[in-house]
Parts: structure tokens; sequence; C-alpha cells
């Protein structure tokens, strides 16, 4: 503390008050500021305190919602396990998932069309033969039964028929790149091979109509064709009409070929496409799937 300063100057005696007029208002004492001053401080570092508590508080609360939050959704994530012989056997659809009269058969492995053989000709295009082999796999993919290639992993196929119309459904696993390709390719079918013909083993013309179907939205991708062939069979002319459905689950693929010399029916390809795919997620996630469908799939 500074010593106070001495003054040479001769100090004044004071002045007396003035016999009348009120009294000025009185400025406090140092003391008294010094406490005030003390007082307002501590109020505010009091507020202070109060509000971090507040913020800390809320922060708190705010990252254990967070943390709730992530754990709920991690323990809502089902576990994918890979698909086994076993499991592609029970994720097949049966005829209770299909409308109408479809009766289930044990032949469909050796199902084969012989409408479907044909060799097309390149010189129709204009691209070549870029166009013409997409369009001939296309055609050997329908009477191989194999439209996304020979499945490298586990598969199972059913069939089932109704008059003159065969439904075909498979399941099989197969690498992700090669189902990325399938896809892709299966995209372009209904653009570049629109209408096309194809020459037939006894020497006639057939000619292929390819146009986009639309399906339920199931699965992870999906892609719908309806193929019309028409020509000569035995001397007759005939016309054969397909649904073709495929979707992807995963790693995992549903295809269904649909159809006959009656026409497609696009309700039954329909119905196996959601029914089918959900048989094919409860099997991966380790569940059961249900005898019947639901009322409400």
């Amino acid at each position: 503390m500074t010593s106070p300063r001495l003054s040479s100057r001769p100090s004044t005696p004071p002045r007396p008050a003035g016999p009348s007029g009120p009294a000025g208002p009185t400025r406090p004492g140092r003391p008294v500021r010094v406490l005030a001053v003390a007082l307002a401080v501590g109020t505010l570092l009091a507020t202070a305190a109060c509000s971090d508590d507040g913020d800390d508080s809320a922060s708190t609360d705010s990252s254990t919602a967070t943390s709730s939050a992530g754990q709920r959704t991690a323990t809502a994530s089902p576990t994918i396990t890979p698909l086994t012989s076993a499991g592609a056997q029970t994720a097949l659809i049966t005829a209770g998932d299909l409308e109408d009269n479809w009766t289930q058969v044990k032949t469909a492995a050796s199902w084969r069309n012989r409408m479907l053989i044909g060799t097309v000709d390149a010189a129709q295009f204009l691209t070549g033969k870029t166009q013409a082999a997409d369009c001939q796999r296309l055609l050997d993919g329908l009477y191989d039964e194999d439209l996304l290639g020979p499945p490298p992993g586990p598969s199972a196929l059913t069939g089932f028929t109704e008059g003159n119309s065969r439904l075909l459904y498979q399941v099989a696993a197969y690498q992700p790149a090669s189902l990325d390709q399938s896809f892709d390719w299966l995209k372009t079918l209904p653009t570049a091979c629109d209408q096309f013909n194809a020459v037939g083993s006894d020497g006639s013309t057939r000619t292929v109509q390819v146009v986009e179907a639309s399906l339920p939205k199931s699965g992870d991708a999906r892609q719908g064709l309806t193929v019309t062939v028409a020509g000569p069979s035995g001397g007759t002319p005939v016309t054969l009409t397909m649904d073709v459905a495929v979707v992807r689950v995963g790693d995992d693929a549903i295809t269904v070929t649909n159809g006959g010399t009656d026409g497609a029916d696009h309700d039954s390809t329909e119905d196996a496409v959601s029914h089918g795919t959900t048989r094919l997620k409860d099997v991966q996630e380790g569940r059961t799937p249900a005898p019947e469908p639901s009322e409400f799939d």
C-alpha cells in the first residue's frame, strides 16, 4: 500500500457550513464501496457456477441419450449369415405363397423350352457383335435356367405348374462383383434387345421381344422383364410369353421365370418375388420362415 504524500502547503481551516440549504448527497466511504463490489462479484461468480453446472448436466444427458440411441441401433441390426444348402432349400417358396391353383412339382430341374433355342444374327444390330452377344446370352440363360450364370455357392430351385404355364423359382449365393455385373447387364436388355430375330434349330425364324416389367420394391435391387418369343413349333405358330424377375438380397439372389403359351400371370410373379424375398431375409437373419405368408405382406 502506498504511503500518503505529505504536502508542504499550509493547511486550510475547514469552512463552516452555510446557515441555510440542505446537505448534498453523501458519497459512501471506501469500506462501503469495497463491500458492495465484493458482493456483486460474488453474485456473478455464483450465477456463472450455476450456469456451468446446468450446461454440464445438459451435455451429459445429451451424450447419454446419444450413446443409448447408438446402442439401440447396434442391437437392432440383424446379423446376416452366409447362405447354406439347407438355408437355400428353406428359403424356397411353396404353393401357399402363390395365388390361384399352382401345383408344386419335383421335375423343375429338367425343364427346358425349345422355343428358347436359337442363334442370334449380329447383322440385324447397329452395334453388331456386342448387342448380338447380349441377346444370345439372354436366350441361352433362359433355356439353361441360369440367367445370372452358374451359382458358385449354395443354391436350390423348385417349380410349379398351372395349365400350360410353368413357374421356376431359384435361390442362390453369388459373388458380389458378379451380381453387380449381372444386374448392369439385365438393365440394358429392354433397350439393347427390344426386338430381334433368332434362327431355331429347324431353320425357322423366331421373333423375340423384351420389355421392362414392374416388380414389388423388394430386396436391395431388382429387375423385371417380359420376354415374348413368337415362331413355329412343330409346324404350328406359337407364342411363348415369360415373366423374368431377379431380386438381390445381400449377396444372394432370387430368380423367377413364369409363363407359357397361354401367357404370363404377373400377379403370381409378384407373389413369388415379395413372399420369396421375405423368406430369404428370414433365413439370412436366422429365423424360420412362416409356413404361410402373412395377410399383411
